[in-house]
């Protein structure tokens, strides 16, 4: 019986939800190995990894195409494209190595459908698929950027606390003193002063972070990259 490797990955926001999580992964996966006679050697898990990190950057990924490059499986199990490839390149790349090295890939459930990468007609519609996950993925990043910028023009919360402004309910109101300390900042970084020479002004002034931390170079760099005040 051919010998398989499972993968399951889940990122942090995803663990609680029905049909992802590893156990939900993991039995789908065992399920169709019985199903399509394979001998499902072991099934190798992430949890708390992004999506967009590559496959050979995760531990549980790396370990994965080790085994596959040793011949010690032939059969790559699992439940979604997503959970394998962080984008169509990422995985066309990877598969089609596979596929010269004889190594198949299935996808228990991909579009309500499975998909076997042995046959001419698997490798297609992996192909389609990879593409319309790339699509899917990119217009979601478009929309997230328009709902981001109307955010920031609109003096709404848009992601980590700015610095100058506070946090109340889906606002961002403005705080005085701070963004007093930001027209500081830019002033001096306008007049050629390093960030380690602000953070050090900032420190003599005994101006306050917002963590009540201490002022570094890296800080101030920070707040003047992300610095935007709302329109």
């Amino acid at each position: 019986m051919p010998k398989a490797l499972g993968y399951a990955r889940v990122s942090t926001e995803e663990q609680a939800s029905e049909g992802v999580s590893l156990a939900a992964q993991a039995e789908r996966i065992r399920a169709y190995c019985q199903l399509a006679r394979l001998d499902l050697v072991d099934i190798l898990a992430e949890e708390g990894v992004s999506a967009g990190k590559p496959l050979a950057e995760r531990k549980e990924g790396a370990r994965l195409l080790q085994l596959v490059d040793g011949q010690e499986v032939t059969h790559v199990v699992a439940l979604k494209l997503d959970r394998l490839f962080r984008d169509a390149i990422d995985c066309l790349t990877v598969v089609r190595d596979w596929d010269r090295a004889g190594i198949a890939l299935h996808l228990v459930d991909q579009g309500g459908q499975a998909i076997n990468t042995q046959s001419a007609m698997g490798r297609f519609f992996l192909t389609i698929m990879a593409g319309v996950a790339e699509m899917e993925r990119n217009l979601i990043g478009e929309r997230t950027k328009l709902a981001l910028r109307y955010k920031r023009q609109n003096g709404k919360v848009y992601g980590p606390e700015p610095y100058g402004f506070r946090r109340v309910d889906e606002d961002l109101v403005p705080v005085p003193e701070e963004l007093q300390a930001l027209a500081l900042m830019r002033s001096l970084r306008a007049k050629g002063k390093s960030y380690r020479q602000i953070a050090a002004e900032l420190r003599r002034q005994k101006v306050p972070t917002k963590t009540g931390g201490r002022w570094e170079a890296m800080t101030v760099k920070k707040i003047l990259d992300r610095a935007a005040v709302p329109r």
